[in-house]
């Protein structure tokens, strides 16, 4: 049995979205609730699939379909397509399931000939009119199917135009656009090597094709990239009877929304042109005029059309994009859609309809995406603007930045302190940069990817971050870098997009970020729907009281290591590391005691009544030492200057001695605990200590202190049992009993297959899903993410880079592994994950679907974090309607 390809707008209804596409659905619902819609057909997204599936064939059964469906339209219409007297015209139009506005292609007018045009002449008594549609229909039909550029046709309009003194393309006479399609039709001839096709069902055959061919043209591709679109779902194709607004003063086209799209205000919104076709709203060939005044111009049509946009509105319960055309008066619907719409007007028109009774708060939760939320958190660069983008690298941080160039961090706080806007560029930041990162509007990198170091910070504090820009060429001597041949030196202007990962040259007008009320309610009424508990990762007080401010309910991860890069403890730092003999280390440990302490108390009083997860030192010491390149650098200028520098050549002697082949697998974490346990006691005693305290204080205090990298249940059990000796001192010392837990990170795929055996030493897990995927996947992030990851991405060798969002079949399944046995052996055992996983929304779905009983994520993204999980929760519910 033949396959069902083609659809009558009669056949269908909008629960068919998914095989007739968002257009097919929705003139097929307009139809079903009696509006005025011309009658045709729908092609289904099945048979574009089919089309690619057969190399670019028809499937069996699908011309002989749209033949008989076309009888049926004929009928409808009372015209025949291709008859000379009566002729039917038709557009034909793509429609995916998911809106992709402009991003595929369209045909109107098709049917028309040289015989057919005389019908429409006979038929109107207008020839001008028909003269001005066949011009357009060899212009769409010979750009679109033959590839032949528009602007050629554009070159002969515009030529006609000054021929005969005309402004617009409305002041050419019937005689002037016969002559206009005349040279059309030669253009055709000179540029295809064949004459433009006359016969309508070849027509019709090749722009069905050529709209199929249009699911794969670079800008769709490119726009469901963006969008995380699946690329398998292919297009409908909509066969619609013409209405033309092009037959003069009581006729016209146009667009609408059903509110403002950029605001989100209750307020029709949109424009029209009076005598014109839909591409000349589109193409600014003329201005079009605000919808409302079609009144004046319409006032009856306008009158219907108001009254039939509340009514799709209502029927659909969301904003609609409407487009629509005049014809002698009479109003046709051509297409309802749910409109897009800025990131403000997506909160505000799901908290209005809510409250207007249109839908519950469950749906205006759904409906909101979270990247709507992030965006309005962030600086954003106007849409209004014109950028010159002249390089692309990864959106390591959200966000917009604009400021002068500069090239190292001193000279970043230098300029900065002068009052300067900076943005930092660094073929790669460590942690030497912190203090330019901080005073900088953003940071810009050659090398890393989203979860290198410049790009953790940056979403740690706030700042947008394009990393991993392969093109960008830094030339730090000479304070200045290039790309593709663009030179830019210090205190020249730029800007990144960190939302995007464009790098733009100049500067751009920004527009500041806003919690509006909207956004307030919106998120509270999330918080009533999760179940997922949201923390964030806060390493100092103010990042602990932001993330409070943004309503997360815990700290899952503050690193104590962030705080020894700080100015005035680094040189302590590395006395420690430096030291020969135990008791230099002690004495230098001694000196960092108070300065945690310190720490710990301003963060316990941040998040007072909260859980505060502290991993203990994690990163390998040659970390907080001068690098080794440098130092080597130094030592042999010295040397060859005649002045050696014997402290540098001892102190390269020890970097040196320190340095692994592969430090991220090496001496670190946990292993470095048990090396050297006098700098995880002393960070234990001052958790404790400040625990102790504050609670003094009345504060209420939950640490948890977490033992990270542990790949075998005897390090845990060393540790812990190293770790809770000074516990007991602790409490006997300030005789005080303290409420703490110990955990660990499980960040490696080992501890994640033994977790059972790590639950009888552990209270809490929270995963660490950066290491865990790079261990998993045997990829290291800062390498892979700029040489071959994207690529990997755009291959669809990897379905989405698995540092952004959690690969499921693979990290995932260790992650459920771990939290199953994990609780056999321990039920109450509290699992949260604290890698920057914890605030990308799939990666909250999976979590929430896992039974994880928090995620964690850097203060700036708990509020996207809250809706992720809210969607997560009523995502079954949303399904089961």
């Amino acid at each position: 049995m033949v396959k069902k390809w083609v659809y009558l707008f009669t056949e269908g209804d909008a629960s068919m979205r998914s095989l007739l596409g968002g257009k097919g659905a929705g003139v097929a619902e307009m139809t079903k609730a009696g509006l005025p819609v011309p009658p045709g057909l729908t092609i289904t997204t099945e048979a574009s699939i089919a089309y690619y599936a057969a190399d670019r064939m028809f499937p069996e059964g699908l011309w002989d379909q749209v033949q008989a469906g076309l009888k049926d339209v004929e009928a409808r219409a009372g015209k025949e397509f291709g008859d000379p007297t009566n002729p039917l015209l038709v557009s034909v139009r793509s429609g995916a399931r998911d809106s992709m506005p402009g991003m595929m292609d369209t045909v109107l007018n098709l049917g028309l000939n040289a015989e057919t045009l005389k019908g429409v002449i006979a038929a109107t008594g207008n020839d001008r009119f028909a003269y001005d549609s066949f011009r357009r229909f060899i212009q769409m039909f010979s750009k679109i199917v033959l590839d032949i550029p528009s602007e050629k046709f554009e070159l002969a309009l515009q030529a006609a135009k000054d021929k005969h003194g005309a402004k617009y393309d409305t002041d050419l006479t019937a005689a002037n656009m016969k002559s206009v399609a005349e040279d059309y039709l030669a253009i055709v001839e000179r540029e295809a090597h064949r004459p433009f096709p006359s016969e309508p069902l070849d027509q019709l055959r090749l722009a069905i094709e050529a709209v199929f061919r249009s699911w794969n043209n670079d800008r769709a591709i490119t726009y469901r990239n963006f969008h995380k679109i699946p690329h398998d779902l292919g297009t409908g194709v909509n066969v619609q009877t013409m209405a033309f607004g092009n037959m003069g003063g009581d006729s016209g086209t146009g667009v609408a929304f059903t509110r403002d799209p950029n605001t989100g205000e209750r307020v029709l919104y949109g424009e029209y042109l009076i005598n014109a076709q839909g591409e000349d709203v589109v193409a600014g060939i003329r201005t079009p005029r605000p919808i409302a005044s079609m009144e004046r111009d319409l006032p009856q049509v306008y009158r219907q059309f108001v009254k039939i946009a509340d009514q799709m509105e209502r029927h659909y319960k969301d904003m609609q994009d409407l487009e629509f055309t005049v014809e002698r008066g009479r109003l046709y619907m051509l297409q309802t859609r749910s409109g897009k719409r800025a990131a403000a007007a997506a909160v505000r028109i799901a908290v209005e309809m809510a409250e207007e009774g249109l839908i519950d708060k469950t749906e205006a939760v759904r409906r909101v995406e979270p990247t709507h939320v992030e965006s309005l958190l962030h600086r954003q660069i106007d849409p209004k603007a014109k950028v010159n983008v002249i390089a692309r690298g990864l959106n390591a941080s959200p966000g917009a930045a604009v400021g002068k160039a500069v090239f190292d961090s001193d000279r970043a706080e230098e300029m900065a302190k002068a009052g300067d806007r900076v943005v930092l560029v660094r073929q790669e930041t460590n942690p030497d940069d912190v203090h330019g990162m901080i005073v900088s509007q953003g940071i810009l990198t050659a090398r890393g990817g989203a979860t290198s170091h410049a790009a953790v910070v940056a979403r740690q504090i706030g700042k947008p971050c394009v990393a991993g820009c392969e093109a960008l060429r830094v030339d730090a001597a000479n304070r200045c870098f290039t790309i593709d041949g663009v030179t830019v030196h210090e205190g020249d202007e730029i800007a990144i997009n960190g939302t995007t990962g464009e790098v733009i040259l100049g500067a751009v007008p920004l527009i500041e970020p806003t919690m509006s009320d909207d956004l307030k309610k919106l998120l509270g009424w999330a918080d009533e729907l999760r179940r997922l508990k949201v923390w964030a990762n806060a390493d100092y007080p103010r990042d602990a009281e932001k993330a409070r401010e943004y309503g997360a309910q815990g700290i899952g991860l503050c690193r104590t290591e962030h705080m020894f890069f700080e100015e005035e403890r680094l040189p302590i730092v590395r006395r420690m590391i430096l030291a020969e003999k135990d008791e230099e280390r002690e004495r230098a440990l001694a000196e960092l005691l108070p300065i945690q302490r310190n720490d710990f108390r301003g963060i316990f009083k941040a998040m007072d009544g909260h859980p505060v997860v502290i991993r203990l030192i994690d990163p390998p010491l040659h970390e907080f030492l001068p690098h080794y390149d440098d130092l080597l650098v130094d030592v042999t200028e010295a040397k060859a200057k005649g002045h050696p520098d014997h402290e540098k050549e001892a102190l390269l002697a020890t970097v040196g001695s320190m340095r692994e082949a592969n430090p991220m697998l090496g001496l670190r974490g946990c292993r470095l605990g048990i090396l050297y346990p006098g700098i995880v006691r002393m960070q234990v005693r001052a958790i404790l200590e400040a625990a102790a305290d504050v609670s003094a204080e009345g504060v209420v205090v939950h640490p948890e202190i977490m033992i990270p990298l542990i790949s075998h249940v005897n390090e845990l059990k060393v540790t812990r049992d190293e770790l809770e000796g000074v516990a007991r001192q602790v409490q006997a010392e300030r005789g005080r009993k303290l409420e703490y837990k110990f955990g660990t990170m499980i960040e490696v795929p080992r501890a994640a297959l033994t977790a059972d055996e790590i639950a009888e030493h552990a209270e809490f897990f929270s995963f660490g899903t950066n290491d865990l995927t790079q261990t998993t996947f045997a990829i290291s992030r800062d390498d892979a993410e700029g040489k071959f990851l994207l690529q990997y991405v755009e291959r669809g060798i990897l379905p989405v880079n698995p540092f952004q969002s959690i690969d499921r079949k693979g990290v995932g399944k260790l992650m459920r592994m771990a939290v199953e046995s994990g609780r056999a052996t321990r039920a109450d055992l509290e699992v949260g994950i604290c890698g920057e996983h914890g605030g990308d929304p799939s990666s909250v779905e999976f979590c929430h679907e896992i039974g994880l009983d928090y995620v964690s994520c850097s203060p700036f993204r708990v509020p996207v974090a809250r809706l992720a999980a809210a969607q997560a929760a009523i995502a079954p519910a949303v399904r089961d309607r």
